[in-house]
């Protein structure tokens, strides 16, 4: 599971602005096709893992993956049966913050139908809509 080996804060301000699109990570750098979100959403590592591993298995070690997304943000809870108050709860698992036009993978060294039908898998696997992208060439 995808997770930081350190951060600054152990527990994070548990609502940041959401609103809006994306302002880096919005064209394909690496690969020649890619899986861009059209919606705004919180993403656990989870949820990453499970797309990383649909993708694998649909492209059979041919060809390259990049994660363009990394989950940075501890989610905190408190234990079940808890009564309310005595602060913030434990961190309980990792998300990453997506806006609309934030590409979440990249893939290279297969065919556009392979790539469409990998990226396909990994999109049923996550909970935000999104589009298949290819890369602009000049």
């Amino acid at each position: 599971m995808l997770m930081p080996k350190r951060v600054k804060y152990r527990k994070p301000h548990s609502h940041p602005r959401i609103k809006g699109p994306a302002k880096k990570g919005t064209t394909i750098v690496f690969g020649e096709f890619g899986l861009k979100a059209l919606e705004p959403k919180w993403m656990t590592a989870r949820q990453i893992e499970a797309a990383r591993v649909a993708i694998g298995r649909k492209m059979k070690k041919g060809g390259k993956l990049w994660l363009r997304i990394f989950p940075d943000k501890a989610i905190t809870k408190h234990p079940a049966e808890t009564r309310m108050g005595k602060g913030k709860g434990a961190p309980d698992h990792w998300a990453v913050v997506i806006r609309p036009g934030r590409v979440l993978f990249e893939v290279q060294g297969v065919t556009r139908e392979e790539a469409q039908a990998a990226l396909r898998e990994a999109s049923f696997k996550l909970p935000i809509k999104t589009r298949f992208v290819e890369r602009e060439h000049l």
